[in-house]
């Protein structure tokens, strides 16, 4: 694999109610991109959550992100505090980036 940098991915899955201040944690550690997923459903401390029930009130939000080592300490020791009172979770597995060819418009 030539054209891959070794990286962590997070996947942090909070209520909605809790992703600004998520999203504070991860500005200040200096990430610069995340995606997010709406509505997440599963079965987790707080019961199950369906996002297809119609009397569904908390939603769910999944952040994924991936950042190079150095940077992924900055977003565990910014999330340690924090994640049990988010009532959320965070996996954290290693990933590989792969870097294409350059893009010509």
């Amino acid at each position: 694999m030539n054209n891959t940098i070794a990286m962590k991915r997070f996947e942090i899955v909070v209520g909605i109610e809790k992703l600004e201040e998520l999203v504070e944690i991860l500005d200040g550690s200096g990430v610069r991109g995340y995606s997010l997923i709406k509505n997440v459903g599963g079965l987790g401390s707080r019961g199950v959550r369906d996002p297809d029930d119609v009397l569904y009130e908390q939603e769910n939000v999944m952040v994924v992100l991936a950042c190079k080592d150095d940077q992924a300490q900055k977003v565990v020791s910014g999330l340690k505090p924090v994640l049990k009172g988010f009532g959320g979770m965070c996996l954290i597995s290693d990933c590989f980036w792969l870097e294409g060819p350059p893009i010509s418009y």
